[in-house]
């Protein structure tokens, strides 16, 4: 369904443009129908940055993307909005997508007004319930109210009623649950999940590895804008090769035991016999990926598990001298 091929991003910074910064460097995945991938990465990695190219949000400087087998990196007109018909995205702070002196209505009316103005009152109110049952909200509690009555987890549930109001195909969800509290994330992660099995198409981005292992069938690890490690999930988490994927495990809170058990652990336990030991080997790695990264390329490390060539030779020695 979505392809991404060799997809690059550079921005012009530096005083009147002279320099040159590379947010995305030649990023190459897919997204089938029906399936989640995980896009993971700690902040200034440039996952937000691909989902906004894949949006159209911001133009890419290389590569290609590819929906439906059609570029559509330089759409226009009504090319672009008949591809917005097929692909919304979901952002992370929802209280920002909403104009605070409008009710919430408001925002689904205005999909009605550009997209669906051919439907009469009745088809569209049947519509518009439908959406809202699909994200589990009551139409009576939410269409009327400014979004300072609502809270974060209805306001980013209506968003995505927004986006099913137009029949989407594939949905880019930035970060869409990291301002929500426990019990509402696992509610908006189980409606992605009965989305999948509608068969729409997601792209999950978040830097929380545990909601990327719940919810996704495949998973991309990127550094730097570079995709280091990417394949099945239960791969990727199961059997990590790449020493910053392994450093990122390493580093989520285990409900099981307390930050006073690990540090007792690091106190009588040689630092490199612990799961801090790679952390020079994420250095060393790192420094290959930065010095080779121009000729380096994903390898098989085994089926549908692919992992970044320089880490592979130069990481892999790295990790044995750690």
């Amino acid at each position: 369904m979505l392809e991404l091929d060799q997809l690059s991003k550079t921005y012009r910074v530096g005083a009147f443009g002279g320099q040159e910064l590379v947010a995305v460097r030649d990023v190459s995945f897919d997204v089938d129908t029906g399936e989640v991938v995980s896009l993971i990465g700690e902040s200034g990695s440039g996952k937000s940055t691909i989902g906004k190219m894949i949006l159209r949000l911001s133009p890419l400087t290389s590569g290609a993307i590819r929906f439906d087998g059609k570029d559509v990196s330089k759409l226009k007109g009504s090319a672009l909005k008949a591809y917005y018909l097929q692909m919304q995205g979901v952002f992370q702070d929802p209280f920002s997508s909403y104009n605070p002196v409008f009710k919430a209505d408001r925002v689904l009316k205005m999909i009605r007004d550009e997209y669906l103005p051919h439907l009469g009152k009745s088809e569209w109110d049947e519509k518009v319930e439908a959406s809202l049952a699909a994200v589990s909200l009551d139409p009576g509690q939410v269409l009327h109210k400014f979004p300072h009555q609502l809270s974060g987890g209805q306001l980013q549930r209506l968003l995505i009623a927004r986006a099913l109001l137009l029949d989407i195909k594939f949905l880019v969800a930035d970060e869409i649950i990291s301002m929500l509290d426990a019990s509402t994330r696992i509610d908006v992660l189980n409606l992605l999940g009965d989305l999948k099995s509608r068969g729409l198409g997601v792209l999950f981005i978040t830097h929380d590895l545990s909601l990327g292992n719940y919810i996704s069938d495949r998973t991309v690890i990127l550094r730097r804008g570079i995709v280091v490690e990417m394949g099945k999930t239960e791969k990727v988490f199961g059997n990590p090769q790449h020493a910053y994927t392994r450093m990122l495990l390493a580093s989520v809170p285990q409900l099981h035991r307390t930050w006073a058990e690990v540090a007792a652990e690091l106190e009588t336990v040689p630092v490199e016999e612990t799961d801090a030991r790679h952390a020079a080997a994420y250095i060393r790695a790192e420094n290959a990926i930065e010095t080779d990264a121009a000729d380096s390329a994903l390898v098989e490390f085994e089926p549908d598990h692919l992992v970044r060539r320089a880490v592979t030779q130069a990481g892999t020695a790295a990790v044995k001298a750690a």
